[in-house]
């Protein structure tokens, strides 16, 4: 059975008075009586079962298990004063957290957000990227979600507005027997990614397409699982278009046919209403919200690529 650990006290005093070897002025720097310090150094050998120090006439001598055990004790001390200092010394805040969904923070946010840190080098920012349940994450101070913005008790601003562009490998364009039309979509490997509403049944229904058996092929947990397949030439993703402007651009994906349908779902910036607010989100949101508002005044093509 594992000992108990010793009060945090008790080693404090320890790791002041094998510093000065000497109770008294271990109590001074402590403020506390010498009497106070000497009897929780018994209590430490007490609960330890051996002596740390030799009492001498004229001071103190660690005793060869005092000399074993003050280099990790004085190296814990340390190391939590640093830590609790870096999270919550003087002027210093928690960091901002975001969360958001591994595309949109690979393929939309993380290309940007050099000019957020360029802008505000003093917040610290942490960016956790998992799936998430339901629920807002109480430890998120804002997400990034993908849906409708109807989320009752939540604030919610919209990031994007995306066209649904099957896309896939250049590969396929110059197969034997090129992807020219939907109607091939039937000998291909149709990419779905789970959670989305408008996938593959919206997209060939809407385009007229209804003869195509959408409920065939591989299904992804994330659209960037999905895309990376598809760039491998093994199947066609349904891509939001905000998100594969650059893959379209360098010529890792390809758009083989025309229908370019509009979505209703987009990513949306949540947070929640409760009163107490990160000092630094407001900054954050102001920032990507700019974002959104120059992407669409600078890019002729927003919503299509």
């Amino acid at each position: 059975m594992k000992k108990k650990l010793p009060p945090f006290n008790w080693l404090r005093s320890f790791e002041v008075s094998a510093r000065y070897l000497n109770f008294t002025q271990a109590a001074q720097e402590l403020n506390m009586t010498q009497a106070a310090v000497s009897q929780q150094i018994k209590g430490l050998e007490a609960q330890l079962g051996t002596e740390l120090f030799k009492r001498l006439p004229r001071g103190l001598e660690l005793t060869k298990s005092g000399r074993a055990y003050i280099p990790i004790v004085h190296e814990s001390i340390e190391r939590l004063i640093e830590v609790t200092d870096e999270l919550f010394g003087q002027g210093q805040t928690r960091p901002l957290t975001i969360r958001s969904s591994l595309i949109f923070f690979t393929t939309w946010l993380a290309p940007r957000l050099g000019r957020f840190r360029r802008m505000h080098p003093h917040v610290k920012l942490r960016l956790p990227t998992n799936i998430w349940l339901e629920e807002l994450d109480k430890e998120s101070d804002m997400e990034i979600r993908y849906g409708m913005g109807d989320r009752p008790g939540v604030n919610c601003h919209r990031l994007t507005w995306d066209h649904l562009i099957p896309v896939c490998s250049p590969a396929l364009l110059i197969a034997p027997i090129p992807l020219v039309s939907p109607n091939q979509l039937s000998e291909h490997t149709l990419l779905h990614v789970d959670g989305y509403n408008e996938g593959w049944a919206y997209w060939l229904n809407k385009t007229g397409f209804q003869n195509i058996d959408s409920s065939q092929g591989i299904h992804f947990d994330t659209l960037i699982s999905a895309l990376e397949v598809a760039k491998s030439g093994e199947g066609i993703v349904l891509g939001r278009s905000s998100l594969i402007k650059e893959m379209i651009a360098t010529g890792q994906l390809v758009a083989p046919f025309e229908p370019k349908l509009p979505t209703c779902e987009a990513f949306y910036l949540v947070s929640s209403n409760r009163d107490v607010e990160h000092p630094h989100a407001e900054l954050f949101q102001a920032w990507i919200l700019d974002e959104v508002e120059q992407l669409k005044s600078t890019d002729n093509s927003f919503g299509m690529w």
